[in-house]
């Protein structure tokens, strides 16, 4: 159903995969996981490695999770009919409602035990590399603190890409 892909093969436009199309951003195990919308990240090369760049903030389900797990996956889907579920995905919390259960995601576990979905059409499985606390301070752009109006500011997570799939056509 899905086929392993070097990411230097991508042909896609990475501006619409994550701003555009959005993705769901999985952390945990088959047995515990959670799954959260994200339209903000990125995708390139850091300490010669080919690597994917997340934002979670700390009030939301997913960001333990990812605390707690060495690998994350980000689940690209083209299909449009798939926005409802990435809608209600960003909507709602994995705290409060069972996503896989409302949503009819099906989930798959990778060989790193990971979590990634059966209707996506594209995934970067991830290990993380370097995660850091987004610091106002930083910021050389004073508009950016209009993203942070209750000063929740997000944590970034760097993972080195180790798996690539596409799905068979």
């Amino acid at each position: 159903m899905f086929n392993k892909l070097e990411p230097d093969s991508l042909n896609e436009n990475v501006f619409n995969l994550i701003d555009k199309e959005w993705f769901l951003l999985t952390a945990g195990n088959i047995e515990n996981f959670n799954t959260m919308t994200a339209s903000w990240g990125g995708l390139g090369i850091l300490w010669n490695r080919r690597v994917a760049i997340c934002f979670v903030r700390p009030t939301r389900y997913t960001y333990n999770f990812m605390e707690e797990s060495d690998h994350f996956t980000m689940s690209f889907f083209h299909d449009p009919a798939a926005r409802s579920i990435l809608n209600y995905c960003g909507k709602y919390s994995g705290r409060d409602v069972n996503k896989i259960e409302v949503t009819g995601l099906l989930p798959i576990k990778s060989q790193r035990d990971t979590v990634y979905f059966e209707q996506a059409d594209l995934i970067l499985e991830c290990r993380k590399i370097y995660s850091d606390l987004i610091k106002p301070e930083a910021f050389l752009d004073n508009k950016i603190e209009k993203h942070y109006p209750l000063k929740d500011y997000h944590r970034m997570y760097i993972g080195e890409i180790v798996e690539c799939l596409v799905k068979e056509v």
